[in-house]
């Protein structure tokens, strides 16, 4: 790697790094955390231009000195989509069929690898790019099978290079205030007791397209697809994803254990697969039990439902102080509230939160010889938090992982592997807590890939799991 930047310039200094500053708005988590001048030129590829792939694109071309220079998908309708969109983007790419031809042939104009691929492709396209020197930004979940996103682990180790997972909000600066700042530095909420998630989606059917457009079948057989049906609601398969559960609830799951600093102890999980009559669970309901490190329980809720929108997707956080709602959407989570007879208006001084009205007894009628519970109170009106993301979700999360490319430290992500490893521990676990009507009990070993764990080339690259 230390040859492919030779021709660049590269931040050396916190001073060089402040001339261009992040565009949060108030509380911006770290001043140092910033994308050099564009001169400072990083040459990107991507495998996996579907909608994930489009939307990642779309993001790191806003940033500076970034410039997509390939584009890898097996679907030849996407690989036109995103030469004609990058052409319209000011990006001429050439496009591929096959993630390694690519690799080989845009070796040397290559400096880093977007792969937004399906879940049960993610190992074999990172731990190559890795091997080939590339740094990587993986879309979560690291895989649908924990042996492959621990050959990540280990690729990541063995080579030394920065592997970004794409738990998003691990670098929303919304998220950092709310959870660094409010509720672990200044203990806002006191003890944080339970945290609910949620993200709940109407019903949908199965994706499809025009027979015009398909994919041949000896091209999706080639790279292990039966039909098209599976190439485009891949999710939905036992072989290629792990369902809305994963998909959906690695985001929010990975919450409960930065909030807590801890991995959870066991998980009771229930859901199933009954109204769709697909492979994979269409509604999971999850508790999961953490103990801290001061000895004490706390508990999480979390639900994923695919036939109703109602409360869309957000997370709670409920401590014996006061409550806090988050969601990427602000509009569906940004305040905090305390419980009645708690005064914020020091944290509101210090910036942590922003005012709002203090909280209004309910008129409750009581007879004579009752008395009103003091804990019986209007809610409080929320107080937002002082913190936004004026950028797109992905963009911040990106930006973090070309600071570690262009730095050359992959200390500074965000979310490497070994922190998401952790989190695809948890999410998985609900599904086989489903699937075998039991609770699972982790060790606290589960979490962690051992140091002295040894590369298996087999599990990288074509271990595939069964429907």
């Amino acid at each position: 790697m230390d040859t492919k930047f030779n021709r660049r310039t590269f931040l050396k200094t916190s001073a060089a790094a402040s001339a261009i500053l992040p565009t949060f708005n108030i509380l911006a988590e770290d001043k140092d955390g910033v994308i050099g001048p564009d001169d400072d030129q990083v040459n990107v590829a991507v495998i996996g231009y579907g909608a994930e792939g489009e939307i990642l694109t779309d993001d790191l071309v806003k940033i500076p000195g970034i410039r997509v220079k390939a584009v890898c998908d097996i679907w030849e309708h996407r690989r036109k989509l995103a030469r004609g969109r990058l052409k319209h983007l000011g990006h001429v790419v050439k496009v591929y069929e096959d993630y390694r031809e690519m690799l080989d042939t845009e070796d040397k104009n290559i400096d880093a690898v977007v792969v937004a691929t399906p879940d049960w492709m993610h190992a074999e396209h990172a731990c190559y790019c890795l091997r080939k020197g590339k740094p990587v930004y993986c879309e979560k979940e690291m895989s649908n099978q924990l042996s492959r996103a621990r050959e990540m682990v280990l690729a990541a180790r063995e080579t030394g290079l920065p592997l970004q997972i794409g738990h998003q909000r691990r670098s929303n600066p919304r998220y950092m205030h709310a959870i660094n700042n409010v509720m672990r530095k200044n203990n806002v909420l006191g003890r944080i007791t339970h945290a609910y998630g949620q993200w709940n989606r109407s019903v949908a059917p199965f994706t499809v397209v025009g027979e015009k457009i398909h994919i041949p079948i000896k091209t999706l057989q080639k790279y292990g697809y039966e039909n098209m049906e599976q190439f485009l609601n891949w999710r939905w398969f036992a072989k290629y994803g792990g369902g809305p559960m994963v998909d959906l609830g690695s985001h929010q799951i990975d919450l409960f254990f930065w909030v807590w600093d801890c991995a959870p102890i066991s998980v009771t999980a229930i859901g199933g697969n009954d109204y769709y009559n697909r492979q994979m669970n269409d509604n999971v309901m999850a508790i999961y039990e953490f103990k801290t490190k001061e000895g004490v329980v706390n508990r999480a809720f979390y639900q994923v439902l695919t036939t109703s929108s109602r409360g869309g997707f957000y997370e709670q956080f409920m401590g014996e102080q006061g409550y806090l709602t988050l969601s990427e959407i602000p509009a569906r989570g940004n305040t905090a509230a305390p419980e009645p007879g708690y005064d914020w208006s020091k944290f509101v001084k210090m910036g942590i939160l922003n005012d709002a009205k203090a909280p209004v007894a309910l008129q409750v009628k009581r007879s004579s010889d009752a008395s009103l519970d003091a804990r019986v109170t209007k809610a409080a009106a929320g107080m937002p938090l002082p913190v936004d993301l004026l950028k797109p979700a992905h963009m911040p999360h990106l930006e973090n992982f070309f600071l570690a490319v262009r730095r050359k430290d992959p200390k500074l992500l965000n979310c490497d592997a070994e922190l998401a490893y952790e989190s695809a521990v948890a999410v998985l676990a609900a599904n086989r807590s489903v699937a075998e009507h039991r609770t699972v009990y982790f060790k606290p070993e589960e979490f962690k890939v051992p140091a002295d764990a040894k590369h298996d080339p087999a599990k990288a690259a074509g271990e595939q799991p069964k429907a």
